[in-house]
């Protein structure tokens, strides 16, 4: 997103996300497949470019 100069803000104005949504997103918690879609959709990416996989106790 700061690549392409694109704010938390846009993505709310775009209803990409709701408040919600964008909630979970900054707490590190869970979202739904279609989110993850709309997401790479509006920032012309994969999914691997915007998940990553950690190791968690």
């Amino acid at each position: 997103m700061q690549k392409r100069k694109i704010t938390q803000y846009t993505l709310l104005k775009d209803k990409v996300l709701d408040n919600h949504t964008l909630d979970r997103l900054k707490k590190g918690q869970n979202i739904t497949l279609v989110t993850l879609e709309r997401i790479c959709k509006y920032l012309s990416c994969t999914p691997n470019d915007v998940v990553s996989f950690t190791d968690e106790p």
